[in-house]
């Protein structure tokens, strides 16, 4: 039998996803991650980007992520963030509106997460 991966993604207000999976991928500060059952034990700080879930049920959850941390021991993975929401949640005329907002008003960290927003929603 194979070696499960358990996955928790929870942001500040709400669990987002939890369950069973075979890959994980996220952006840290030290780059983009993979994580699959066996991995080696790891804590990082997550980067605004999209989520990548590969469930034992051959799906793909994907979800946008702003800030937190990332943490792997005992094939539990913990994704915490500041910010998250799954790419299905995301309307992306609204987020195209906001990143086109934060272009003119000079705003980088609204850049940044709406674009961490649309890149989600494409992956999905």
């Amino acid at each position: 039998m194979a070696a499960e991966l358990h996955v928790a993604l929870v942001a500040a207000d709400r669990e987002v996803w939890s369950g069973e999976a075979t890959l994980v991928v996220a952006r840290t500060t030290s780059g983009d991650i993979g994580v699959m059952p066996g991995h080696q034990p790891l804590l990082g700080v997550l980067e605004s980007g999209p989520v990548t879930i590969r469930t034992n049920e051959g799906e793909t959850v994907v979800a946008a992520v702003h800030g937190g941390f990332i943490s792997f021991a005992d094939n539990k993975l913990s994704l915490l963030a500041e910010v998250a929401e799954l790419a299905d949640e995301i309307d992306v005329r609204s987020v195209e509106q906001e990143l086109a907002r934060a272009k003119a008003e000079n705003d980088p960290d609204a850049e940044r997460r709406a674009n961490a927003r649309l890149r989600a929603t494409a992956a999905r």
